[in-house]
């Protein structure tokens, strides 16, 4: 009877978890609609959000809005991959060795305060316009997230399995693929979440500053006529487009610590 309980409450829980946010988003856009209907804000500054969601079907309906999206999306995926595959054997090496961590940990989290604006430059310099600086951008916005996140979870893994599967015989590549590996999956997740939505936001900047065919290049026409409703809708479909992948990455990772729960259990 007791077993049975969790999964209720957890069920539950996943079908009332969208409600409080719904409710927040409904709250600011009735405040939204309030203050723009009043007057008291030109609409040159803030728009009408019935307009700017109009806007936003027109663009998905009848433009290349969605080519412009899936241009941002590929470079911001590619951006993150570049930094997992750079960040995954970095933050491995960080754990299993003290003296190398000490030595570069520091430079790692030096980089972060470089601002990525500043990085674009030289970027140009190095590799050009188009696509590969856009993602080399991306890359190094994400890199420490994603390197700290998975440290943070080595450092958390359970001691007595670790200690268990050295006794069974569980050394080098054979602890890193069915015990490391698996025990930090949710981590590997929860660092790959925050660095996609984040490498959204350094392919925008990217296009913006080194030129690109994405959503930084809308903005910038936007900003550039002053279409004050067009940025609206812009920018509305970005941070739709990160919530939604922030939620289906939450949810792997979800499902990677119950999976991770229920093989403790079973060991046990």
């Amino acid at each position: 009877m007791s077993t049975a309980a969790p999964p209720a409450t957890t069920w539950r829980s996943r079908i009332n978890a969208p409600g409080p946010a719904l409710v927040t988003g409904l709250l600011v856009l009735g405040a939204w609609a309030a203050v723009t209907r009043s007057g008291a804000v030109p609409a040159v500054f803030l728009p009408d959000p019935v307009a700017v969601l109009g806007r936003l079907w027109l663009g998905i309906t009848r433009t290349s809005l969605l080519t412009y999206t899936w241009v941002t999306l590929r470079e911001a995926l590619l951006g993150c991959l570049v930094a997992a595959v750079f960040a995954l054997p970095l933050a491995w090496g960080l754990h299993h060795c003290r003296r190398f961590s000490r030595a570069v940990l520091p430079y790692v989290a030096a980089s972060q305060a470089v601002p990525a604006i500043a990085v674009a430059p030289l970027l140009v310099l190095w590799v050009g316009y188009g696509t590969i600086p856009v993602v080399l951008l991306c890359a190094f916005m994400v890199f420490f997230p994603i390197t700290v996140t998975v440290l943070l979870g080595l450092r958390g893994l359970d001691a007595d399995v670790v200690d268990a599967a050295r006794l069974d015989g569980a050394h080098g590549l054979t602890m890193v693929v069915h015990i490391e590996l698996p025990m930090t999956l949710p981590a590997i997740l929860s660092g790959l979440r925050t660095g996609f939505t984040l490498s959204i936001t350094g392919a925008v900047v990217g296009e913006m500053t080194m030129g690109g065919e994405g959503l930084g290049m809308v903005l910038s026409s936007q900003r550039d006529s002053v279409d004050t409703t067009g940025l609206f809708a812009t920018l509305i479909l970005m941070c739709t487009l990160a919530t939604t992948i922030h939620w289906c990455l939450h949810e792997l990772e979800r499902r990677s610590r119950v999976v991770n729960a229920l093989r403790g259990r079973r060991a046990t």
